[in-house]
């Protein structure tokens, strides 16, 4: 097959304007590839700086010419995980060297930029400037007459590749390719697109793109399938789906949702010339958003998933402002001040949900981000805890949430689960259960359980800690690690290697019924609620209020909590009642926080959730 003839014109016009920088270039080559490095040339202390760190026989070698020097140019550092390898590459080299009777050293080590490290950071720039870097150091490194030819250890990461393979990876995204095929069916340039030969060779290569994806879930009983089409959807039509139709418009601003559909209305009418782009955008768009607002009643658990139509509004966009233009100025100032609006209620919702000051503030309020807090503390607690275990303990999530967050925290990918309906919920048990992550089999080694009660209902809360049991044994006392006042709780159980035999012991469970949660008090508060422990009962309940304790609970007072607990086991049962008086005149006036410490007949220490109240 022969070469575009415009490719060729552009080449023969490259070449006769670099004709002469060109030749001057390979002059100096040439040059330098008929000369040889003269090693026994140079001065005594010259070559004594040159192989002073050698060992004695290469010493020997280098002091003539006969003996061929290899270079080695490294982009090494141990912060890198592409780079870190070639910590190890200049010894493997040098003994090849030897094994061939010549000799090798390092040269020098050039910067090695990572785009991935420096971005949003103030040195981000550099890796504009990177390659020059590099050359010099190069140049810098190789500008003393020792070395016959040399080789350079260096690796770049491609941000496009990975971009594509992520993309892959997510099934739905074949609905885009789907999608963008039907319009240019819907089409009549399309249509005539279709008859090109390239097109189809484009999506061969597309197709070839799936082939590790498709050869993975051949080899693995076509798990990734199953897990995205077969588990995580009941498939059954759902009315909550109407709420995607009401939350979707809010976030992306109702008048740019207006603009968005009449685009993709647009791209069902008829048009010609410079036009068809927009068809085509408007069709791509609103054929993927169509179908997957039909999908939200019928598919996923996660039914609000707002990024689910991403990839249509973002076709849809490209030519709202098309459609704005024609809008009165007021309509179109008020939608990009509601879509400028929105983005910055976006941002700072996340800002907050990551800034742990301002987390702490939507404590006790319904809208507080739990899945973003605690962490990083949960972490900490896991790793010192561990330190305190035998050696090859380990950790054990009780759901996959948690072993997620923690796996990534830790940077650990090894840590099971134990059976949960969440896992269920969300289509992850049998992906568990091909990484060989569900737990449901005796333990063999000493495991640290980690679980969450925040993660389930509270009415539910005790029958899931009864199943616990039944999975791993009695609970011994736990440690609390608490985030934003105890709204974000974990427990930590240190288990041994052999289950512990005897009735089923809980963490402890409690209540307060006074004051309710953000009462506004004064003089004396009355202190009402209730608590208990299954399977040795509390001895006493203390009271904090901001942190520190005001002494303990009058605890005891009959209070039937079994109406509601039916399975609870504490033996102390009915009488789990505790009330305490607080003089509210000892604060200042504002918000507080009342607490819990719940001391078990076990010896477990308990901090129980706090409850915001205000002081008049």
């Amino acid at each position: 097959m022969s070469a575009d003839k415009r490719l060729i014109a552009i080449t023969n016009r490259i070449r006769e304007r670099s004709v002469a920088a060109r030749e001057a270039y390979l002059a100096r080559v040439l040059a330098r590839a008929e000369s040889r490095p003269r090693r026994s040339a140079l001065g005594c202390g010259n070559l004594a700086h040159g192989f002073a760190a050698c060992g004695t026989g290469d010493k020997a070698r280098l002091m003539g010419d006969a003996t061929p020097n290899l270079g080695i140019i490294t982009a090494y550092n141990d912060m890198l995980s592409a780079h870190q390898p070639y910590e190890r590459y200049p010894d493997i080299i040098r003994r090849a060297a030897r094994d061939m009777g010549a000799t090798a050293q390092v040269a020098g080590g050039v910067p090695a930029m990572c785009d991935g490290v420096t971005q949003g950071e103030a040195g981000m720039e550099l890796s504009l400037f990177s390659r020059d870097v590099i050359a010099q150091a190069t140049a810098i490194g190789l500008s003393h007459d020792m070395f016959d030819t040399t080789v350079y250890l260096g690796v770049c990461d491609k941000i496009v590749p990975g971009l594509l393979i992520g993309a892959l990876s997510h099934y739905r995204f074949i609905g885009v390719i789907g999608v963008g095929f039907i319009a240019l069916l819907a089409l009549p340039q399309g249509r005539r697109m279709l008859a090109d030969p390239r097109v189809w060779v484009a999506l061969a290569v597309g197709v070839l793109a799936w082939l590790p994806l498709l050869a993975w879930n051949a080899d693995n009983h076509d798990a990734g399938l199953k897990f995205q089409v077969v588990e995580r959807h009941p498939w059954a039509f759902e009315w909550e789906g109407l709420w995607f139709l009401v939350i979707q418009p809010m976030l992306v601003t109702p008048i740019l949702c207006i603009a968005m559909w009449k685009v993709a209305l647009a791209g069902t009418r008829s048009g010609g010339g410079a036009r068809v782009q927009w068809r085509y955008f408007g069709l791509v768009g609103g054929v993927s958003t169509l179908g997957i607002f039909l999908l939200g009643f019928f598919t996923d658990v996660e039914r609000i998933s707002f990024h689910w139509p991403l990839p249509g509004y973002l076709a849809l966009l490209v030519a709202v402002p098309v459609v704005l233009n024609g809008w009165p100025r007021w309509l179109r100032r008020t939608g990009w001040w509601l879509a400028a609006a929105g983005t910055v209620l976006a941002f700072g919702y996340y800002l907050m949900a990551s800034t742990p000051a301002l987390r702490e503030q939507m404590a006790g309020s319904k809208y507080y981000p739990r899945n973003f807090a605690g962490w990083q503390p949960l972490a900490v607690a896991v790793r010192d805890e561990l330190r305190q275990m035998p050696p090859g303990t380990r950790v054990l999530a009780g759901n996959f949430k948690v072993g997620a967050e923690l796996g990534f925290q830790l940077g650990n990918g090894d840590i099971e689960v134990l059976p949960h309906p969440l896992n269920d919920k969300h289509g992850r048990t049998a992906q568990l259960a091909q990484w060989d992550l569900l737990h449901e089999s005796p333990r063999s080694v000493p495991m640290l359980l980690v679980l969450s009660p925040s993660d389930q209902r509270y009415r539910d809360l005790l029958a899931r800690y009864h199943t616990i049991c039944e999975q791993v044994g009695p609970l011994p006392a736990p440690r609390v690690v608490s985030s934003d006042h105890g709204f974000q709780r974990f427990l930590l159980f240190r288990l041994p290697a052999k289950r512990a035999q005897g009735p089923c012991v809980t963490p402890a469970m409690a209540w307060l019924d006074a004051p309710s949660n953000g009462e506004k008090v004064s003089g004396t508060l009355a202190i009402k609620g209730w608590a208990f422990k299954d399977g040795v009962g509390l001895a006493r309940v203390e009271v904090l209020v901001d942190g520190r304790s005001i002494g303990d609970a009058r605890y005891g007072r009959v209070f039937d909590v079994r109406p509601a607990w039916p399975d609870s086991t504490d033996p102390q049962h009915p009488a789990v009642g505790f009330d305490a008086s607080l003089d509210t005149t000892t604060l200042a006036p504002g918000r507080h926080w009342l607490g819990l410490r719940l001391h078990g007949r076990d010896g477990s220490v308990e901090a129980w959730q706090e409850q915001p109240f205000e002081v008049r």
